[in-house]
């Protein structure tokens, strides 16, 4: 992108590189709050389109730049979340956060092989984890607003109530909901490398179809919840209960010979991805308390798989 200030402007644009550095962040706070890569680059591409709608004397008036981006993404963030309740109501079948590979996977993953820019790249930590991300589609938008900016970007509950339309206190009080629910939702999980031996052990049996190995891996009340978003064929409902879940493992590895599993890192944590000719048709991440899977969430709609599909 040249440093221009508009089009039919001829004059170079001496803040363009300190605004195109604030992308990085744009995309992280966005998918956080939207639990979705191409929404959170839509609410990215709307926010710049609104500062290069504006004048160059309204662009220099304003103090903080990056905080401006911020705070409308933010808010075309909350726009979005009021209006998903109403589509999810029409979506088919289950709906789940979209599933975020490894860098080094991302990379290859890309159409053509093209190296992706950093900034597209959402950082993967704790926050962006599954499990994490689910508990977060419970929240009322407001409350996740509060939450993910406060406790996750540290913004002041100063910025987060212009950005909610509530007071400091109010947005406070919204943060502190949230995160009781994050707290009765998620146990403490086990260290990383006994996550991926988990998850290891489960490819394993599930390739062997061991009825017996998958239900001694799964929790008596583990859920598994599938994602096809009506393209794709996908169980409607969650499958509850560690026996059920096993024996439905064990019979689509007798359906699906041609599947090749392997072993990714989904979100930041160990997860499995079935691969047909090459291309990926089914992402696994898992949540694991104790030496346990709890759940297992299966994204096979492949609007949602194209980080993770080369062509």
């Amino acid at each position: 992108m040249s440093d221009r200030s508009g089009p039919g402007d001829g004059r170079p644009d001496p803040g363009l590189s300190a605004i195109m550095s604030e992308r990085r962040q744009l995309v992280n706070v966005a998918y956080r709050l939207l639990g979705s890569l191409a929404d959170a680059e839509d609410v990215v591409q709307e926010t710049y389109a609104r500062w290069y709608t504006m004048s160059r004397q309204q662009q220099e008036a304003i103090e903080s730049p990056g905080a401006w981006l911020t705070t409308v993404a933010s808010r075309i963030c909350l726009d979005l979340l009021r209006s998903a309740r109403v589509r999810r109501e029409r979506y088919v079948g289950e709906w789940i956060p979209e599933p975020l590979p490894d860098r080094a996977e991302w990379v290859s993953g890309r159409s053509g092989g093209d190296a992706v820019d950093p900034a597209d790249r959402v950082t993967l930590d704790e926050s962006v984890n599954m499990a994490f991300l689910v508990v977060l589609e419970s929240m009322t938008p407001a409350e996740r607003v509060a939450f993910v900016l406060h406790d996750v970007f540290r913004y002041p509950f100063a910025e987060v109530a212009e950005i909610v339309g509530r007071t400091p206190a109010a947005c406070r009080r919204l943060a502190s909901s949230a995160r009781r629910r994050i707290r009765v939702a998620r146990a403490p999980a086990p260290p990383a490398a006994d996550r991926a031996g988990i998850v290891r052990d489960f490819k394993r049996a599930w390739e062997a179809r061991d009825i017996d190995a998958l239900i001694g891996l799964l929790d008596p009340d583990a859920t598994a919840t599938g994602d096809g978003g009506g393209l794709v064929t996908a169980e409607l409902r969650p499958i509850v209960g560690g026996e059920p879940i096993a024996r439905f493992f064990a019979e689509l590895a007798g359906r699906t010979s041609r599947l090749t599993i392997l072993e990714r890192t989904v979100n930041g944590q160990p997860g499995l991805v079935a691969q047909r000719d090459g291309v990926t048709v089914t992402v696994f991440a898992f949540d694991i308390a104790g030496d346990r899977i709890k759940h297992i969430w299966a994204v096979l709609n492949p609007e949602k798989l194209q980080p993770w599909t080369a062509g």
